[in-house]
C-alpha cells in the first residue's frame, strides 16, 4: 500500500502519539459527541427512521470514518443534506431497501477512490454546491412544520413540497399551541447560548431544557417514548438485510445518489478542516473510509454517513489533533446511549424539530448566496436552477441539471478567454515588410472546441489574403484536438492560395498536437518567434 492510500489514522501513529494529544482529543471528542447526540436522532426522525438508527450511523460509522479515513478532522455521521433521499428509499423500498442502498452506496465509494475519482469530485461547481444545499434546508424545514407546530395530519404527510404545503395548511385547525412553545423555547435557548455562551453544547441544553419543561407541565404532546417507545441501550447485532436482484436493482439509483452526495459531502468537509487546520487530506483515501464505514453502518442498522462539516468543525474548534478525536467521540455517544437511553423517551419532537430548523438555517450560506447572486448572472443562474430543481423535483436531477449548466458556463466563459487579434492590435511591433503582404495574428489562452467557431471565422477569413501568414501561438498555453484542426483546415485554405504559414513559439504540447493533426507540409514553418519570423521573410524576393 502506497502512502497515498494509508488512513490518517495510521499516519499519525506514526508520528507519535501522547498523551498530551490523546487528552486534547478526548475533550474534542466529548464536546463533538454532546452535540451529535440530539443532532443524530433529530435526522433520523426527519428521515422517516427511528431515532436509534441515527445512533447507530453516527457510532458505528463515525467509528469508521475517523480510522480508515483521509482526514485527522473528519467527523462522520448522520447528515441533514441525506433526509430527504433517505426518506424517499425508505418511503419506496422500506428498511431493508435502504440498508441495502447504503451498503451499496460503500461500495460505490470504495471503487470511487481505488480509482481514485476523488481528485475528480472538487470539480462540482461552487454555486451547484451552494444551491442544493441551500434546496435541502428548505425541504428540511418544510418536513419539520408540522411538528413545529404540532399539527396533527389526516393522512400521512406528503413528500413533495407543492403537495405538503396544502395539506399543511388544511391541518392548522390542529395547531398545538404547546407543541409550538417548545419549539420556540427550544430554537430560542440554542440562539440564545449561540450569542451569551457560544462554547456551551446549546443545542443538547436546549433539548434537555424542553424535555424537562415537558415533564414538569405534563404537556400532552408527542415525544421519542410515545412515537417510537424509546431507544435501546446496546448496539443490535450485525446482520445482512434482506438481498435480492430485483431489490438492488430497485435501489441502484438510490444507492448512486447516496455515493455522489456522500462523495461531495465529505470531501467539502474535509476541505473545511484542512483550512481551518493548514492539513491536508487524502481524499482518495477518504472516499475508501466513507465506503467501508458506510457498509458498517448498514450491518448495523443504521443509514448513510458521511462528514459533516458542522461536527468536523467544532472537532477543530475543540482542540481535536487527530482522528482519535472523531473514534471518542462514536464512542462517547455509544456510552451515552448505554447510560442514559431510558431518559430519550422524554424528549418531545418538537424539540428535536427545533433543532433542525437551526439546522437548515444554518445550511443556507447566506453570504455565499447573495455574492453568487449579485456578482454573476452565469452562477446566479445555475445556482437558483439547482435549488428550485432541488426543492420542486429531485435532489439528483438539481445536481446533474446544476453541474450541466456549470459546464457550460465555464465552456463559455473560457471560449470568450481565448484572444485572437492582428500583432498591431495588441501593441506588437509590426514586421519589417509592411507591404501588404504579411499578417501576424496572434492566440492566446486556451484554444478548445468552446472557441473553436469564433477563432476558426477569423482566420478563415485571413488565410488566402496575404502571402505570409504569421500564427504566434506564444501566448496559448493548451489546445484540444477541436482547435487544432481549425488551425490545420487554416492551413489547408492557405496552401491552396500559396500562402506560406509560420507557427512561432507553440509550446511542445501545442506542437505536438498541431503536427498530430497535420499542421505540417512544405508551406507550414515552425520558428521559436515572431522575429525569426520577421527575418526569415525579410530575407525572401518580393
Amino acid at each position: 500500500m502506497t502512502d497515498a492510500f494509508i488512513p490518517k489514522s495510521i499516519a499519525v501513529f506514526r508520528e507519535g502519539y501522547g498523551l498530551e494529544r490523546l487528552r486534547a482529543d478526548s475533550l474534542a471528542g466529548l464536546t463533538v459527541a454532546i452535540v451529535a447526540l440530539p443532532l443524530s436522532m433529530a435526522i433520523a426522525i426527519a428521515s422517516g427512521v427511528t431515532p436509534d438508527r441515527g445512533l447507530y450511523t453516527a457510532i458505528v460509522g463515525g467509528f469508521l470514518v475517523s480510522l480508515l479515513g483521509g482526514s485527522r478532522h473528519q467527523i462522520g455521521g448522520p447528515a441533514g443534506a441525506f433526509i430527504v433521499l433517505v426518506a424517499t428509499t425508505v418511503a419506496t423500498h422500506g428498511i431493508d431497501g435502504l440498508m441495502l442502498a447504503t451498503m451499496m452506496s460503500g461500495a460505490f465509494l470504495i471503487l470511487a477512490g481505488t480509482l481514485r475519482l476523488g481528485n475528480y469530485v472538487k470539480f462540482i461547481p461552487y454555486p451547484v454546491t451552494v444551491g442544493f444545499t441551500a434546496g435541502i434546508a428548505v425541504i428540511i424545514f418544510a418536513s419539520q412544520i408540522s411538528e413545529l407546530l404540532g399539527l396533527t395530519l389526516p393522512a400521512k404527510e406528503p413528500g413533495p413540497l407543492i403537495d405538503k404545503l396544502p395539506a399543511l395548511a388544511a391541518a392548522m385547525p390542529s395547531f398545538d399551541p404547546g407543541a409550538a412553545s417548545i419549539a420556540a423555547l427550544t430554537v430560542g435557548t440554542i440562539l440564545a447560548l449561540r450569542r451569551r455562551r457560544p462554547s456551551w453544547p446549546g443545542m443538547l441544553i436546549a433539548v434537555c431544557l424542553a424535555s424537562a419543561v415537558t415533564a414538569f407541565l405534563h404537556l400532552d404532546i408527542a415525544t421519542i417514548g410515545s412515537r417510537f417507545g424509546g431507544i435501546p441501550r446496546s448496539l443490535p447485532l450485525p446482520q445482512l438485510p434482506a438481498i435480492s436482484l430485483d431489490l438492488a436493482r430497485a435501489v441502484l439509483p438510490d444507492a448512486i445518489a447516496f455515493a455522489l452526495l456522500g462523495a461531495i459531502e465529505s470531501l467539502l468537509s474535509a476541505v473545511v478542516a484542512d483550512g481551518m487546520t493548514g492539513r491536508r487530506h487524502r481524499s482518495n483515501v477518504e472516499l475508501i473510509g466513507q465506503g467501508i464505514a458506510n457498509i458498517g453502518s448498514g450491518l448495523f442498522g443504521g443509514f448513510c454517513v458521511t462528514g459533516t462539516i458542522a461536527r468536523t468543525a467544532t472537532n477543530v474548534r475543540a482542540g481535536g489533533t487527530s482522528p482519535v478525536a472523531g473514534m471518542l467521540h462514536a464512542l462517547f455517544l455509544l456510552l451515552f446511549m448505554v447510560i442514559a437511553a431510558p431518559l430519550a423517551s422524554y424528549i418531545p419532537l418538537a424539540a428535536l424539530a427545533g433543532v433542525l430548523a437551526i439546522v437548515a438555517w444554518n445550511m443556507i450560506e447566506r453570504p455565499a448566496f447573495a455574492a453568487l447572486i449579485r456578482t454573476s448572472r452565469g452562477d446566479a443562474v445555475v445556482l437558483l436552477v439547482t435549488m428550485l430543481l432541488v426543492v420542486f423535483r429531485d435532489l439528483t436531477e438539481g445536481i446533474i441539471v446544476g453541474f450541466a449548466l456549470g459546464a457550460l458556463l465555464f465552456i463559455d466563459r473560457m471560449g470568450k478567454s481565448v484572444t485572437v487579434a492582428p500583432q498591431d492590435e495588441v501593441k506588437e511591433r509590426p514586421l519589417d515588410n509592411i507591404d501588404g503582404n504579411t499578417v501576424v495574428y496572434r492566440l492566446g489562452g486556451a484554444f478548445f472546441f468552446g472557441a473553436a467557431a469564433t477563432v476558426g471565422s477569423v482566420l478563415d477569413r485571413i488565410a488566402d489574403q496575404y502571402h505570409h501568414f504569421v500564427i504566434d501561438c506564444s501566448g496559448l498555453h493548451f489546445i484540444d484536438s477541436t482547435a487544432a484542426n481549425v488551425i490545420a483546415g487554416t492551413v489547408r485554405k492557405a496552401r491552396r492560395a500559396g500562402v506560406s504559414v509560420y507557427i512561432t513559439g507553440a509550446e511542445p504540447d501545442v506542437r505536438r498536437m498541431l503536427e498530430t493533426h497535420e499542421v505540417h507540409g512544405a508551406n507550414v514553418v515552425y520558428l521559436p518567434s515572431v522575429g525569426e519570423a520577421r527575418a526569415l521573410i525579410a530575407e525572401k524576393p518580393g
